[in-house]
């Protein structure tokens, strides 16, 4: 089957690779419809997730339909259209039963798919622990509604979950990419004061106000004193870091009130620092990524009944077999590109 790898630091490619067999009682083979291309697949490509192993099949982002199941799963089976979980986790293990799925101590614990073992971006995958790994599709969610709730739409939901945002709120975001949108519809869920968003590109600043319009958004150079006029204690209540740069990393606590909750589900290319000298008194709680991926069902019941849509997301489509150009547009932001999607 043809599958897009990660052969070296710095280069993936399109390999052939024989169909994948399953191999515990949890497991699952899915035969792969829609896959997506995300920032993190970006960030192994680059060498910034060590644990990422060369030669593995690449993607985490997936939806499909089950081909055949271990003995174990009696929660699925084949023809079952699914959404494919970033996080493989056991469910029996102490983080587990906390919800704390992405601390899973399995062996293929965590983010494991399109990293440390072989993801979605192919025809096929196995998908180990299947049964907490896969969430049905209902007949009224289509592929593309369901795409994302494996990661960014599970990324967004959690993040606005621990926030603790409240209905008077300012909540301040970094970021209008995939993951800071998909963060921005799970915090309308939660029906704050106000929702501030903070993005330097000119057509995401577009795309915000075009399709959130009660949504404030700003550039970062303008930012802070932007949360201070739009904000009733001296700054933003929550502040949900989704942009990944050292200056959103420092924009992230010199925004936020004193006492907010900060939350960061960016990943970076280099380490950050706090300068606590310069935080002092200010009091704040961090909370960092990454994303613990156990809401997939309560995600896909609000796509079902409409009140999360991520369609609009997905600017670009293309065939498995034009991988390399897909990732040339995703990475270089090219033709107004947001999200693309890969068909095998």
């Amino acid at each position: 089957m043809l599958a897009y790898t990660y052969k070296a630091p710095g280069v993936f490619g399109l390999t052939e690779k024989p169909l994948p067999e399953l191999q515990g009682e949890r497991d699952a083979i899915v035969r792969v419809t829609l896959a997506s291309v995300c920032t993190s697949d970006l960030h192994i490509k680059h060498g910034s997730v060590p644990r990422a192993v060369p030669g593995i099949t690449v993607g985490h982002e997936m939806v499909g339909v089950v081909e055949k199941t271990g003995n174990g799963i009696q929660n699925l089976r084949a023809g079952d259209r699914v959404a494919v979980n970033v996080e493989t986790f056991c469910g029996n293990c102490f983080f587990c039963k906390n919800g704390f799925v992405n601390n899973c101590t399995d062996a293929n614990g965590g983010w494991a798919l399109g990293c440390r073992i072989d993801g979605g971006q192919a025809e096929y995958v196995r998908v180990p622990y299947a049964d907490t790994g896969l969430t049905k599709i209902p007949g009224n969610v289509s592929d593309l509604q369901a795409l994302f709730v494996g990661d960014i739409l599970a990324t967004g939901f959690w993040a606005a979950r621990i926030s603790e945002i409240g209905r008077e709120d300012t909540v301040l975001i970094l970021g209008a990419g995939p993951t800071g949108i998909c963060t921005l519809q799970c915090a309308l869920l939660h029906s704050p004061g106000r929702i501030i968003v903070c993005e330097k590109d000119e057509e995401r600043l577009r795309f915000v106000r075009e399709h959130y319009p009660s949504v404030l958004a700003e550039k970062p150079e303008n930012i802070e004193k932007f949360v201070l006029a739009h904000s009733e204690h001296g700054g933003a209540d929550c502040v949900i870091e989704a942009a990944g740069t050292e200056e959103t990393f420092r924009l992230a606590w010199r925004c936020a009130r004193p006492n907010a909750v900060v939350t960061v589900v960016a990943l970076y290319d280099a380490p950050q620092v706090l300068p606590l000298p310069e935080m002092y008194g200010k009091n704040l709680t961090f909370k960092t990524g990454g994303v613990d991926g156990c809401d997939c069902a309560e995600i896909m019941q609000l796509l079902a009944e409409g009140k999360l849509d991520t369609t609009a997301l997905v600017t670009h489509v293309f065939d498995l077999k034009d991988a390399d150009k897909a990732y040339d547009v995703f990475e270089h932001r090219r033709d107004g590109v947001i999200k693309v999607a890969l068909r095998p």
